[in-house]
């Protein structure tokens, strides 16, 4: 498994020499996605010539930032909630809307000496004082795993224990540094860290459909590099690093 890396918000800059002429991007990005995207940039930089800035955070908090007027040229969201927001203000360009992958939902547990979970209910007993969620109405982790125990009967019954968090990363964190018992991420979040292991893994087909969007910003200063990017990131080297982080592809 992968190192894990652990923040709220963070801006990584791809830093590859490039000619005078090169795009200067700014990628809006979910916390879910940095790991990959950190090693797909270098991928993209040395085949274009372009650099890259990344914003990692909430989905929820992304899509307010560039609704605010944040300078962005390109926004992947952990969800399609935000980009909808975004779309029907009139804030991404017309035809550069995709889906661009898939995930599933996993509880977990610490690694060493965590709580005894492998069924949904076991959340509910004593020993499990805590549950971390990405917060429901901004993470997109969140609102999945508000989806998925509503689906399962279980949303009243465990939300005096349930902790909202920023973003997914966190959620990791905590269940990590033994503040949460368990917790709800994605499963390629669970996959980097050698502090937690799966307890519960959410059936594809039971589960909620997690998809990953992106788009081009309309105010963007380089609209066809940004174009570009999307591209690549659907293109095979990409791909293959998405898959090596457990991402899905769409549908």
């Amino acid at each position: 498994m992968r190192p894990i890396r652990l923040f709220t918000a963070a801006i990584v800059i791809c830093t590859t020499a490039v000619s005078a002429g090169a795009a200067h991007l700014s990628v809006f990005a979910a916390a879910s996605l940095s790991d990959a995207l950190q090693e797909i940039a270098p991928l993209y930089t040395k085949a274009s010539g372009d650099t890259l800035t990344f914003n990692f955070g909430s989905s929820g908090a992304l899509a307010r930032q560039i609704g605010e007027g944040a300078r962005a040229d390109v926004i992947l969201s952990a969800d399609d909630l935000r980009l909808d927001q975004l779309e029907q203000a009139g804030m991404l360009l017309p035809g550069t809307r995709r889906t661009l992958l898939a995930n599933t939902l996993v509880v977990v547990a610490a690694a060493e000496g965590g709580a005894a979970v492998s069924i949904p209910e076991d959340l509910t007993r004593a020993s499990v004082r805590h549950v971390a969620i990405g917060e429901p109405f901004t993470v997109p982790a969140g609102a999945y795993a508000k989806e998925y125990l509503q689906t399962i009967g279980m949303w009243e019954t465990l939300h005096a224990k349930l902790v909202p968090l920023s973003n997914v990363r966190a959620v990791l964190s905590a269940v990590a540094a033994g503040n949460a018992e368990a917790g709800f991420v994605y499963k390629t979040d669970a996959l980097i860290s050698k502090m937690v292991r799966i307890a519960i893994e959410v059936p594809l087909a039971d589960g909620p459909k997690i998809s990953y969007p992106v788009a081009v910003v309309r105010e963007s200063r380089s609209p066809d590099a940004a174009r570009a990017f999307l591209a690549f990131l659907g293109g095979t080297e990409a791909r293959a690093v998405f898959a090596s982080f457990g991402f899905l592809p769409p549908g």
